[in-house]
């Protein structure tokens, strides 16, 4: 194992260290004691760029990723492949991240913490991927609601929305929250974040494994729109939370937001105005909705609050709606979502 580079902000490895590819999640910290950066060669030298464990208890990514090793371990990988490990110290604890510690999928360029030093960090590595002229990049993330699974771009081009692809016919284009991996690597080359399910479900694993072996065999992705019947296009236009330090709970419990306790299942769900989220426990509660297409506008009026009752003002499609509390204090409850067309989409630049 090469020894790390010591003006780097995290380690950097051309190798992977003895135990590596049965180690779970909790107990990586043993052999990467710190955020590390693989460097593996393949028969193509145009690396793809992976990134997993950005957040700590979302684990779906490290299984896929050594699979894929094993499965090529013994005749080498088609194609390069550098590979960032994320938030060990959190995965150690099995938490999104550690109380006090900046979440790092916020602290990319374009991140509003760039004095950061974990933004120095991601600085340096989109620098070391920009160098080598990445194929593509995956950021593999799970969540905790019932969710298909899904792919999000930041950028609306054919080849990112066929990298998407790749992984899921449901692909959805972001703009906020800002500082994520995959949007600060989409400068660079296209670039996806998928989103696996729950981390408990060897599904989310399985199908993460068929978008890293897919996309270190192709030789390129395709540069024209896909047919509009063969992706289902969505644009975030809202991210809602609770206001800080208000009270909400998914049980009935009495607080200033008492949601449905089965909310997480509309995800994905068209919803009409007058859908119900639950009720105000205190009638002056109002959820805090932020925009979430890039500009800085007040999204529209999102939500009704009349007779207590939390309701869609208009038709809206959630996404990563939540019963778990410390998600939504450290992330949000949801993003709201609506259908967008392929107008427009033309040939792809990169």
């Amino acid at each position: 194992m090469r020894s790390t580079v010591t003006e780097a902000p995290c380690a950097v490895l051309d190798r992977l260290p003895d135990g590596f590819l049965d180690c779970p999640a909790n107990r990586l910290k043993d052999i990467l004691p710190r955020p590390t950066l693989f460097d593996l060669p393949g028969r193509d030298p145009q690396p793809l760029f992976v990134s997993t464990l950005l957040h700590g208890n979302e684990t779906s990514g490290l299984a896929a990723v050594q699979e894929t090793l094993r499965r090529h371990a013994g005749r080498g990988l088609p194609r390069s492949l550098i590979l960032f490990i994320g938030n060990v110290d959190a995965a150690a604890e099995n938490v999104r991240t550690l109380p006090g510690q900046r979440d790092f999928n916020r602290v990319w360029p374009g991140t509003a913490f760039a004095d950061d030093p974990l933004a120095h960090m991601a600085r340096w590595i989109y620098d070391y991927v920009d160098r080598r002229a990445a194929f593509a990049a995956v950021d593999i993330h799970n969540n905790t609601g019932f969710n298909p699974h899904y792919g999000c771009i930041s950028k609306l081009e054919p080849k990112y929305v066929a990298l998407a692809q790749l992984f899921a016919r449901t692909v959805v284009l972001f703009q906020r929250p800002r500082g994520t991996c995959a949007a600060a690597l989409a400068e660079l080359c296209p670039a996806v974040t998928v989103e696996c399910g729950k981390s408990d479900l060897d599904a989310g694993a399985a199908h993460a494994i068929e978008l890293l072996e897919a996309c270190l065999s192709i030789a390129e992705l395709p540069g024209h729109a896909p047919a509009p019947h063969d992706v289902n296009l969505l644009r975030t236009f809202a991210i809602v939370k609770p206001p800080q330090g208000a009270s909400f709970s998914f049980d009935g419990t009495p607080a200033d937001f008492v949601f449905r306790p089965d909310i997480d299942h509309l995800n994905f769900s068209e919803l009409e105005a007058g859908a119900s989220f639950g009720a105000l426990g205190d009638e002056g509660a109002r959820l805090q909705v932020l925009p979430g297409d890039g500009s800085d506008m007040q999204p529209a009026n999102y939500f009704d609050y009349s007779g207590g009752e939390i309701r869609l003002a208009r038709p809206a499609i959630p996404a990563m709606l939540t019963v778990d509390r410390r998600a939504v204090q450290q992330d949000c409850l949801c993003y709201l979502m609506h259908r967008i067309s392929m107008d427009g989409l033309g040939e792809s630049s990169r």
